[in-house]
């Protein structure tokens, strides 16, 4: 019995009507009220009009093929897949027995022989298109019956969307002209959107059931398995999609970290691709800060009016480790010094070639003394201090018990060779767009400590203030040598988003980078990578590490200069980076180039300085 029954009084006994009332009502109005799947997918409001369908604020038209050339070419769908528009596409695939698909060619290849035979009789001209059709019968009936190919009715729909009718008609022409430059001709569902709406969400019905008969062959070449396009509203170029010549413009700031990775061989461009984007970089209002270990960005610096600090044992540039930054407002004078005495007891265990439990203890301990010493303590006002220097740090040593092994081996970096070092005060400011630190100069043996230090400053400047930036690691394979080093920079791309800062790991030595337990968590730390041409020793590394198919693989083999496969998020095309002449002449590593740029300078020099006549 219904509710309106048992509302009504359909039932001889009131109480009892009442009770099935007050238990039945309360279920049904429960169950009425469910919200289910379809109410949360579903737009605000529905219009259904012969040309369009009106879904919320947005406008849909859906069109279906209605004819194809003779002949399709691999990828023709592809502009229509890469297209930077809102739309859906349904493809329907019908198998067509090959038995009734004979018994169908067998009459039309008649038909086409007796109009052949009737133009002959009466002494036309010959007919080229009767002629092609009757070939192409022949030959496809010979396929279907040696099982080479078969038949499909094959139906191709596409849902367009957009905000007005303007923008509806103007992508409707769009899609038109691209599709009817390849003889490929579309109509929109008159009096059949619903039909055709139905058809292209992914339900499987094809309502619509416009179709076009097609063998295997032309039936392959419209899957859309096609690459992705990288095309963004803002960011950089970072270059061309070698798939669809389409610009891969893209902003390594709006993901979820900053961070990116750049493997390739020596030679392969990938300095090359970083000066460019760095060029790029800072006219986004960018501050770029490179470690360099070759001296391939003296010129960039020079050019863009940025600062080029060269660090070596003779270089007049110096980083004191032992200085302190000012706190900021999230943290405290005690938060800093601890920070800071845990990254000095790291670059202890690099210089010194590893430190045993007693040793880090006392080392750790006469950091603290260090600091005390120049009235430095967790309650000191960091502004106008004075840090002590390696030699302090070498005299608290010496007054402690069980540091004579410590003090042999800090003797070098305080009065050896290498005292011309890191045992002065810091006379370095980065107060610029553009700042190169250079450690090509450096001995060997110091470049993976001189990276640390270098590395350190700049993360305590980066402290300071918020601001978009980004740090490029170039040749990261030397830091990759030692734990400490590794581990700092394994920090750096973690805590790097907090700061706004971009760390670019850029290295060569693929093998060796993956080898430290760091390697692999910086690569999942960094939202783009960028690999290059590879060699076949480190390809299959590579392989592994970033899940590349096969034909990927000798994509990167077989690359040239300047081109390999572009990652970003969970996207990635393979890429051809692209230069203007101009970005080209300040950023080349080309030695002819170099040379011939220097020469060019020389002559001009030397005419702007000749006497006039």
């Amino acid at each position: 019995m219904s509710i309106l029954d048992t509302l009504f009084g359909k039932k001889k006994n009131d109480k009892e009507a009442t009770a099935s009332v007050l238990t039945i009502l309360p279920e049904q109005i429960y169950e009425s009220a469910n919200l289910e799947l379809q109410d949360v997918i579903a737009p605000s409001a529905l219009k259904i009009g012969p040309k369009s369908l009106d879904l919320g604020d947005k406008i849909a038209r859906t069109f279906f093929i209605i004819s194809y050339p003779r002949f399709l070419s691999d990828n023709w769908f592809s502009p229509i897949i890469n297209l930077d528009k809102i739309f859906d596409v349904s493809i329907f695939v019908h198998p067509i027995d090959t038995s009734l698909a004979l018994r169908q060619f067998q009459k039309k290849v008649a038909e086409v022989q007796s109009q052949i035979n009737v133009r002959e009789g009466k002494g036309m001209v010959r007919d080229p298109m009767l002629d092609t059709a009757y070939q192409d019968l022949e030959g496809l009936r010979d396929n279907l019956i040696q099982a080479q190919e078969k038949m499909f009715d094959v139906g191709l729909y596409i849902t367009v969307y957009a905000e007005n009718d303007l923008e509806l008609f103007k992508v409707e022409n769009e899609i038109k002209s691209m599709l009817e430059s390849k003889l490929i001709y579309i109509k929109p569902a008159l009096f059949q959107q619903e039909d055709g709406f139905k058809s292209v969400i992914p339900i499987g019905n094809d309502l619509l059931s416009v179709h076009q008969k097609l063998n295997s062959e032309p039936l392959s070449s419209i899957f859309p398995f096609v690459s992705f396009d990288l095309t963004s509203e803002k960011g950089i170029l970072y270059g061309i999609n070698r798939h669809n010549s389409s610009l891969i413009l893209f902003d390594r700031f709006s993901l979820e970290n900053y961070n990116s990775v750049t493997f390739a061989k020596s030679g392969s461009g990938k300095s090359y691709a970083t000066k460019l984007e760095i060029l790029r970089s800072l006219m986004f209002d960018i501050d770029v800060i490179v470690i360099d270990p070759e001296r391939e960005y003296e010129y960039l610096a020079e050019a863009v009016g940025g600062r080029y600090f060269n660090i070596s044992l003779s270089s007049d540039h110096h980083i004191n480790p032992f200085d302190l930054p000012v706190p900021r407002e999230d943290e405290t004078a005690e938060d800093v010094l601890r920070s800071n005495t845990i990254n000095l007891v790291g670059l202890f265990r690099l210089m010194l070639g590893g430190l045993t439990p007693e040793e880090d203890s006392i080392v750790d301990r006469a950091i603290s003394e260090t600091y005390a010493i120049k009235d430095i303590t967790a309650k000191s006002d960091f502004t106008n201090i004075e840090p002590p220097l390696l030699s302090d740090f070498e005299m608290v040593l010496g007054g402690m018990e069980g540091s004579d092994s410590i003090v042999q081996r800090l003797v070098k970096y305080t009065r050896g060779s290498w005292a011309t070092f890191i045992n002065r005060p810091s006379n370095v400011d980065i107060n610029k767009k553009f700042v190169v630190f250079s450690v090509r100069d450096m001995e060997d043996e110091l470049k993976p400590v001189a990276m640390y230090i270098v590395t350190h400053f700049i993360w305590n400047t980066i402290r300071k203030n918020l601001k978009k930036r980004l740090l490029v690691v170039d040749e990261a394979w030397w830091m990759m040598k030692s734990e400490d080093t590794a581990s700092f920079l394994y920090s750096m791309a973690k805590r790097g988003r907090k700061y706004y800062l971009g760390l670019a790991t850029i290295t060569q030595d693929a093998a060796d980078f993956m080898k430290s337990p760091y390697g692999v968590p910086i690569v999942t730390n960094s939202s783009i990578q960028l690999l290059l041409k590879q060699s076949p020793s480190t390809i299959e590394v590579l392989q592994k590490t970033f899940n590349l198919t096969d034909e990927e693989k000798y994509l990167l083999l077989e690359s040239g200069v300047g081109e390999g496969i572009f990652f970003a998020g969970l996207k990635h095309v393979a890429i051809k980076v692209v230069s203007s002449y101009t970005e080209d002449q300040i950023i080349t590593s080309d030695p002819s180039q170099i040379l011939s740029i220097k020469k060019a300078k020389a002559e001009l020099n030397q005419i702007e300085s000749a006497p006039s006549k």
